[in-house]
């Protein structure tokens, strides 16, 4: 019995040191648990790196603080890393001696890649690039932020978006009057990106008054200030202490999340402030290109008034006027500048003036002024007729509104083609208006005329082209094989040849015979009617008319006869001007306007004659 009783005491005894080992090995895995999320808290996962890490420089300093946000470093290592990214926004926080150098470099053009445009040019056409084709100008980065192209203003690649407006803007541009202003304003983003981080050091009390101070002053000018005109004498000294007070706080551990939420503070009021001035200066430039000028109004009225105190007559029942054996121009215009350079610069390339017939068809706004003008300037023995179209016998009433040649614009944005190969990204177009198809009626007495668009200078005797055999066709012009009707987006495909050329205005051979003979308006208004209707615009349905009314009844001329983007293009060779005929200022930046390309207005100029004395009145100086 008492063996078998310490038998079983030995039994008990042995389960309980089995069960107290298992409690002890528990509670060991307990506490290790605890110690070792701990431990990482801690930051001593500093000392273990993974075998497969690879450390990958971001695409952008912006990427760099979502990198740095995702990985745990420790604090000196995101110190290092935050200064590596503000040494590489150096563009953006600009030195003091890049102000003083001056603004050029301040003035680059950073242009977004995004789907946002400018104001359109009235009527605008998107020609159609090979998709096989790569965009020489759009440079992508990967990361959050979408992509930028740095693109200077001296290349045409700023052509693809705005025309030839940033290249007039760098041609014009002026010194900044508030670069230091804005350097000011860098120099406090970042210092209030510093400062919550310093404030809350209790070792740096000095260092986080000196940085609140210079806040405050920084503050408190530029609430006064908004040019450089405006600063105190003592800012460079202010500057000074701005900037060593942001070495200082440079060199000490901060939080990423304040530097990251200032500088994209900075970044999204420089894209609205960007964008904000973008606008409004291409509503600015449109308003310059589109709206009459102050003195050219006023050259207007003092003319008018002038026609009306001298009570000129009419001359226009004159035989001269419907003799089919001189030479015959047409011009549509209502610009009596314009018209009066075309006239006299084809006058005095001439060998015979006297042979000579100017009929300018303009509206009744400028139908009086327009006659005193050619009342006051003769052109030697030429005859000039001025018409009024609201005047005339028509029985289309919506043909006595008066509407210049249309000029398209023809953008490509990528790949290679045409334009590409010759430098031009921007193209523009100039067809027929609707009033061009009432000629044949006001003109009936006539077979034949050549229709000269108001924005053309000639440069040489133009009486040969009366003497060109048209063979049947009823419009000489010269075609543009820069674009191909295949590439013109809003063209309904199967109307038309896609590798025909276009044929431009400017400068025009009118067969009226055969015009009246094959029915060339009536064919117009019928492509017209059939196209309307159906939501495009108005101007889409025109181009369409026009070049399915002349398909086929295109004569080819000389491409030496005219030289066209003279309006647009500032890279037109010097030799190829001198050897042109006619120069055609096709485009937004006419000879006449402030806006014109200034290497051409002197082809332009010397053709207008300025010792009337109502141009020096009104301050006309184009």
């Amino acid at each position: 019995m008492k063996g078998g009783g310490g038998g079983g005491g030995g039994g008990g005894g042995g389960g309980k040191r089995r069960w107290k080992v298992l409690v002890i090995g528990v509670m060991v895995l307990v506490i290790l648990s605890m110690l070792v999320p701990l431990a990482f808290l801690l930051g001593l996962h500093n000392t273990f790196h993974s075998p497969g890490l690879v450390t990958v420089k971001p695409s952008s300093p912006y990427e760099s603080f979502s990198r740095i946000n995702a990985t745990k470093h420790s604090q000196r290592d995101l110190s290092d890393r935050v200064d590596q990214v503000l040494q590489k926004l150096n563009p953006v926080l600009p030195k003091k001696t890049d102000i003083n150098a001056g603004s050029k470099d301040m003035n680059r053009t950073i242009i977004r890649d995004s789907k946002k445009q400018g104001l359109p040019v009235s009527p605008a056409v998107v020609a159609n690039p090979s998709p096989a084709n790569k965009t020489k100008t759009e440079v992508a980065f990967k990361g959050v932020q979408p992509a930028i192209v740095s693109v200077d203003e001296s290349q045409r690649t700023c052509q693809v978006k705005y025309g030839s407006y940033c290249l007039w803007r760098e041609e014009n541009k002026e010194p900044m009057k508030d670069a230091k202003v804005k350097h000011m304003k860098d120099l406090l983003f970042v210092a209030r990106a510093y400062y919550p981080s310093i404030a809350k050091m209790p070792s740096q009390n000095k260092l986080t008054r000196d940085m609140k101070q210079n806040i405050q002053e920084f503050e408190r000018i530029l609430s006064e200030s908004s040019s450089d005109g405006d600063l105190p004498p003592q800012v460079d000294k202010k500057f000074q202490k701005m900037e060593a007070v942001i070495s200082k706080a440079k060199s000490f551990p901060v939080d990423c999340n304040n530097v990251d939420k200032k500088l994209r503070q900075i970044l999204d009021l420089t894209e609205d402030e960007a964008s904000f001035h973008m606008k409004q200066s291409m509503f600015l430039y449109q308003l310059a290109v589109q709206t009459m000028p102050k003195s050219l109004h006023c050259l207007s009225m003092r003319l008018t008034v002038e026609h009306f105190k001298s009570g000129s007559v009419d001359n226009e029942d004159s035989e001269t006027f419907s003799d089919p054996s001189l030479l015959h121009f047409v011009i549509i215009s209502d610009s009596m500048l314009a018209s009066s350079v075309v006239i006299n610069s084809t006058v005095v390339h001439a060998r015979e003036s006297k042979n000579l017939v100017f009929h300018v068809l303009t509206d009744e706004q400028n139908y009086f002024a327009m006659k005193q003008w050619f009342i006051r300037n003769p052109c030697k023995q030429a005859a000039i007729q001025v018409l009024n179209i609201e005047k005339l016998e028509l029985d289309n009433s919506d043909m006595k509104k008066l509407s210049l040649p249309v000029e398209f614009r023809v953008s490509f944005t990528s790949g290679e083609n045409s334009l590409a190969s010759q430098g031009n990204s921007t193209h523009y177009l100039s067809l027929f208006s609707r009033t061009h198809y009432i000629l044949p009626k006001i003109f009936s007495k006539l077979e034949k005329v050549v229709i000269l668009d108001h924005d053309v200078v000639v440069q040489r005797d133009l009486s040969p082209l009366w003497e060109i055999d048209m063979e049947g066709k009823v419009n000489g012009a010269v075609k543009s094989c820069s674009v191909r009707l295949g590439q013109i987006k809003s063209l309904k495909k199967g109307s038309f040849d896609a590798n025909a050329c276009l044929w431009m205005s400017g400068l025009n051979v009118i067969d009226l015979a055969r015009w009246r003979q094959l029915g060339v308006s009536e064919t117009y208004q019928k492509f017209y009617k059939q196209m309307s209707g159906g939501g495009e615009p108005r101007e889409a349905i025109a181009l369409q008319a026009s070049l399915l009314t002349f398909q086929d009844n295109v004569y080819a001329l000389d491409d030496k006869w005219a030289l066209s983007g003279l309006g647009y293009d500032y890279y037109i060779n010097t030799e190829r001007i001198k050897n042109a005929a006619t120069l055609h200022y096709n485009g937004n930046m006419k000879p006449w306007l402030e806006m014109g390309i200034p290497q051409y207005k002197s082809y332009w100029r010397k053709h207008l004659n300025r010792e009337d004395g109502f141009l020096s009145d009104c301050n006309v100086n184009p």
